[in-house]
């Protein structure tokens, strides 16, 4: 589902079918990054309430019937879009390497680059980055549904701003399995979530019986 929102819940979806929540994308972007860059300007955010219901199983969107919160699949990336350390990184996608004159993939990112575009050195926006992706990373890992993350965001992947990245054969779209330190700390980390995710009774509910 793309970020004008298929809307989940147009068509009938029987049980055990799950779908991707759009909703829990959005409020988990939103809350931790356009509303964190918005606090740092002293402007009022959203609040938590919708991530709290994204959180708590969607219980509008799938407590209907015989569904439940398993329906649910909770992901803020996917295999188009940002990956999760260019959400942290970019304003603005980035896909001039597509040939389309910028004009491919979604302008609807939610993203905040901690104030500046792109690569940079500075220590203390690396560690802000960094820290929004665990944000992210722990919001997906201890949310009630079923979890889904894109490969290489538990280590920090980065398309370098492209968000449609399909047409890519090389670099901009490869995983790179050489890490760096704290890609492994963040791999950890991604490792230790996934692991009291596995402890906690709440994520371990069924599918409902016909």
């Amino acid at each position: 589902m793309g970020h004008r929102d298929a809307r989940l819940a147009y068509w009938p979806v029987p049980t055990p079918f799950a779908e991707w929540n759009d909703r829990f994308r959005d409020a988990a972007r939103t809350f931790w990054l356009p509303d964190l860059a918005r606090a740092v300007n002293n402007e009022a955010g959203h609040g938590i309430r919708e991530l709290a219901t994204r959180m708590a199983g969607s219980v509008d969107s799938f407590g209907h019937l015989d569904r439940g919160p398993i329906a649910s699949i909770n992901f803020v990336t996917a295999h188009d879009g940002f990956t999760m350390a260019d959400l942290v990184a970019y304003n603005h996608k980035h896909n001039e390497a597509n040939k389309e004159g910028n004009r491919d993939g979604s302008d609807n990112n939610r993203s905040w680059n901690h104030g500046v575009e792109g690569p940079t050195d500075q220590a203390n926006i690396l560690r802000a980055r960094r820290r929004s992706i665990r944000n992210l990373l722990a919001t997906i890992a201890t949310s009630i549904g079923v979890p889904m993350f894109t490969a290489g965001d538990e280590f920090g992947r980065s398309q370098g701003g492209n968000n449609n990245a399909y047409c890519q054969n090389n670099e901009i779209a490869w995983v790179d399995w050489d890490l760096q330190d704290w890609q492994t700390e963040l791999l950890e980390d991604t490792q230790a979530l996934l692991k009291l995710r596995s402890e906690l009774p709440a994520h371990h509910q069924q599918v409902p019986h016909l």
